[in-house]
Formats: C-alpha cells, sequence, structure tokens
C-alpha cells in the first residue's frame, strides 16, 4: 500500500487523491493530521472563517491520525504524531510513505518510522531554490536536509525549481521524478465555459466597462502577495496614459485589504470596508470582491482579461496560475514565483522582474493593446494535470513493488 501524510485536507490536493482512487491501479490511503480545511474555520492570513465548497473527505480512503490536541497545520512541533507510525505502517501493509514536505515534525517522525519499518520514502515538497539563504542558515540546511534526503528513495518535482533544489542537495537524477504542479483543469475549464454567457453581467456587477482591461488579483492580501506592486503599477499607467481603460479586481481578502482600497478609486466593495484615499494623483479604478470560494472563483476569471500574480519568494508555486490559465485566462508573474520558469514560459504569458512595477505597468500596457483572451496552447493541459501524476506516480509505485 502507498500511504499519502499530509497535513490536512488541501482543496489542491483532494482532487488529485480522488483521481488516484478512481484510478485504481494504486492501493493507497491518505493519512491526515489535522481536518482543518474540513470544517469551517479561521484563516488568519484571508481574516475570515470559512470552509472549503468542495467534497474534501469522500472519493478516497482516509484516515486521521492522533495529534496532540489543538495541533494546527501552521505549528512544527505540535503537528506531530502521538501514536506508533512503524506499527501502523506494519499493520497497514505500507510499502511506500508519501509524504508532502517537512515543515512539520511528523513529516520527520514519518520518514524516521519509514526507515526503521523497512518501508521506501517518496516526498513530493514545494520549495524551490530561488530565495537566497543566510550562511548560517545554509549550514543548518545542509544537516538537516541532507539528513532527510538521504532517507527520501524518490523525490516528485512540482517544477524547475523546485527540481533544482533537490539536485544542488546532491539528489541524482534517477531519484528525481516529474510531477508537475497541477489543479482539477477539467472542473475550471468546466466552470468558465458555464459562465462565459454571462462575462458580460458578471464584469457589469463588479462595475467593470465593457472595453476596460480587468486585471485580475487573487489571493490574500499579505505582504508576500505584494498586491500592492499591482496597484502602483496601474497608477503609473494611468498618470502616463490618462486614457487607459483599466479595471483592478481584487479577489480575497487581508491585512492589506484598507490600503489597497485606500489606493486605488473603489467602485465596488463585497466587504464595505471603510478608506481614505492617501494620494490626489489619478487612482485606478478598482472593484474588490471579497473571498470567493472554489465553486465562486471562475466568475472572476471569467470576468477579467488577464491575471496578475507579482508575487515574493513565499509564493512557492502559486497554483492560482493554473487556475486561471485552466479557466482560459492569461497570467502575468512575477520572476520570484516558483511557477515562473515553467508557466511563465507559455505564451501568451508574461514574466516581469520582481518588485519593478514599470516593468508590471509596461505587460499591463500591452495586455491593453491586444484585449483580447489569449489562450496558451491547450497541449500544457497534459503536462499540468492529474492523469500525468496519476501515471507517474502509478509507474513509480510498480517500480517500487519490484525492489
Amino acid at each position: 500500500m502507498l500511504t499519502i501524510l499530509t497535513t490536512h485536507p488541501i482543496q489542491y490536493q483532494v482532487p488529485l487523491w480522488q483521481a488516484l482512487a478512481r484510478d485504481g491501479r494504486v492501493p493507497f490511503e491518505v493519512w491526515y493530521l489535522s481536518d482543518h480545511g474540513s470544517r469551517v474555520s479561521h484563516d488568519a492570513e484571508f481574516g475570515t472563517r470559512f470552509a472549503w465548497d468542495l467534497d474534501m473527505l469522500s472519493g478516497y480512503p482516509h484516515h486521521f491520525l492522533k495529534v496532540p490536541e489543538g495541533s494546527t497545520p501552521t505549528d512544527f512541533w505540535n503537528c506531530r504524531v502521538v501514536e506508533s507510525l512503524t506499527e501502523r505502517m506494519k499493520a497497514s501493509g505500507t510499502r511506500v510513505l508519501w509524504i508532502q514536505g517537512w515543515q512539520v515534525a511528523a513529516y520527520w517522525q514519518a520518514v524516521q518510522a519509514a526507515h526503521q519499518a523497512g518501508v521506501q520514502v517518496w516526498l513530493r515538497g514545494e520549495s524551490n531554490d530561488l530565495a537566497p539563504t543566510a550562511a548560517w542558515k545554509n549550514i543548518i540546511k545542509r544537516v538537516l536536509l541532507g539528513w532527510l534526503f538521504k532517507r527520501v528513495n524518490r523525490f516528485l518535482c512540482i517544477g524547475t525549481g523546485n527540481r533544482r533544489l533537490y539536485a544542488k542537495y546532491g539528489v541524482t537524477p534517477e531519484r528525481l521524478l516529474s510531477a508537475p504542479y497541477c489543479v482539477d483543469n477539467e472542473r475550471f475549464q468546466k466552470q468558465a465555459s458555464a459562465l462565459m454567457p454571462r462575462r458580460q453581467e458578471l464584469r457589469k456587477n463588479w462595475g467593470v466597462a465593457d472595453d476596460a482591461l480587468c486585471v485580475l488579483f487573487c489571493g490574500k492580501f499579505i505582504p508576500k502577495k505584494r498586491p500592492l506592486d499591482l496597484v502602483q503599477a496601474a497608477s503609473r499607467l494611468l498618470n502616463s496614459h490618462p486614457h487607459s481603460r483599466l479595471h483592478l479586481l481584487f479577489a480575497g481578502s487581508g491585512e492589506l485589504g484598507a490600503e489597497l482600497r485606500a489606493q486605488t478609486e473603489v467602485i465596488v466593495d463585497a466587504e464595505n470596508v471603510s478608506a481614505d484615499a492617501t494620494s490626489e494623483e489619478l487612482r485606478p479604478r478598482a472593484s474588490f470582491a471579497g473571498f470567493l470560494n472554489q465553486t465562486q472563483i471562475s466568475q472572476a476569471y471569467v470576468a477579467a482579461d488577464v491575471l496578475v500574480l507579482p508575487s515574493d519568494f513565499g509564493e512557492t508555486w502559486g497554483l492560482v496560475a493554473n487556475e486561471a490559465m485552466a479557466s482560459g485566462l492569461p497570467c502575468i508573474l512575477s520572476s520570484r514565483c516558483g511557477s515562473a520558469e515553467d508557466l511563465g514560459r507559455l505564451p501568451p504569458n508574461q514574466v516581469f522582474p520582481f518588485g519593478d512595477v514599470e516593468a508590471l505597468a509596461d505587460c499591463l500596457m500591452s495586455r491593453s493593446a491586444s484585449r483580447a483572451r489569449d489562450e496558451a496552447d491547450p497541449a500544457w493541459r497534459t503536462i499540468y494535470s492529474f492523469e500525468a501524476n496519476v501515471s507517474r506516480v502509478a509507474q513509480a509505485y510498480l517500480e517500487a513493488q519490484s525492489l
């Protein structure tokens, strides 16, 4: 059996587990450390309480492990297992353990337990080599990750930067398996197709003019996502080209919400957040849709003309770009986004140097000139898909059985 250990039901992971179950080639079970995400709970960065509006716990085998009371997925030490993982692996017939990174204590426990039980270990993490690291931290990481990586049999690489990170730690090519990061392309495509006849209506509801370039920011309003860079770029474009028809659409919420509203001319605000203007200069028109759940977010993807992801290094990938592309929406990505080297290379997507608001303004200008929702070559859907991942996992599991 393949055992997948992960912190909690995550909206991007669950459809992959369901696809793996439908495929049927690999006997597996998902072991969770928390039910966060499958019930209504508070998200500090979104600043709101919600539960994903997808069925997070059906269509695949799963089990919740014993953890300390009050344990959360973001607490390294408290997110640990208080039962014998070695005994559970032996009792379940686990042949391969799949962990989702190294950010919680339970993953390290599980690797040690797997070593004791004679179980192979697979790792599928999000980290990449883009962010600079202080010398002293590098030494510590070399020691700790060196210990971990020596005990990993296969690394499931989500993209170019992720693969390069493992290679820099001396992981040999034969241990690296391509498993590109993906979302439920089919669901997003269907949702977008169903909504497309209502595109003009959706734009009108958010106060977006028919002839405006609607630029979407989708995510948490937090510093690492850099939503203010988009506002500054839009302001530069408007002040140099006052007749530009530009409209920013923000889907999400977070600590920077008031500042974003203060620096824009708010047209529609689903959350009714009050903010005083901070400048007398021409401010970009903007609408705030509030938090949109998984079945609602397609409304924004259909209404918009382009998605902008201006994030810093903390954006280890940026699956919102996958969602947008699956919905037929082109993307403009910061060079520090983990997906920039992969998805950013697919025309008509664009990549701009992180923090360079002038370059971002130029990207917006070029999109404004074309005014077309140009879709990427559909071939990308085959690579960045659940089907591709399931096939690679099935092949790797078959190889593991023969060892």
